[in-house]
């Protein structure tokens, strides 16, 4: 994702819009709550010293977000797939849904572009959000067609699911 940032800015007049976030599917069990406590203290302590700020949240649907706020792409990134990982590592990568990149338009008052990555098949999608169940396909289509030999894209659009009332 970091790499596509000049492309996105250039290409796109989109610039990172300082949040990213985990999504992953909570499980009840006690070793994964340990997991969860273990992740979290090491992704407070990288927020810390890279000056980010972290909070923790559960959607309407009961989905946990680990969301990050900070200025730098880079730095997003990176915690989001340390702390992903951590959870792969310690058998936990089934649990994981997506990671989601907030960027807003360099000009004017457009709305917010979300790139997602899912876990499942490895691949990244646009989403971009019009009024609170619609989405812009079209202006998806076209960043498809601008970002796909820098990001590994999902070319299925039927998965290209939409993530509605994130906390980014």
């Amino acid at each position: 994702m970091s790499t596509a940032a000049i492309t996105l800015d250039v290409s796109c007049g989109l610039r990172f819009g300082g949040a990213g976030a985990l999504v992953y599917k909570p499980v009840s069990a006690g070793e994964f709550s340990a997991v969860e406590e273990d992740v979290d203290g090491l992704l407070r302590a990288a927020a810390k010293e890279s000056g980010s700020e972290v909070e923790s949240k559960t959607d309407e649907f009961g989905y946990e977000w680990i969301v990050v706020r900070d200025d730098a792409l880079e730095d997003q990134v990176t915690t989001v797939h340390a702390i992903a990982q951590g959870l792969e590592e310690s058998g936990f990568g089934e649990q994981l849904l997506a990671a989601a990149f907030k960027f807003e338009p360099t000009f004017g008052d457009g709305k917010p572009v979300y790139w997602i990555y899912g876990y499942k098949r490895g691949a990244f999608w646009p989403f971009v959000p019009k009024g609170e169940k619609d989405r812009d396909n079209a202006e998806e289509l076209e960043l498809k067609a601008k970002l796909e030999n820098e990001l590994p894209i999902e070319q299925d659009l039927s998965r290209w699911f939409g993530l509605f009332n994130s906390p980014l």
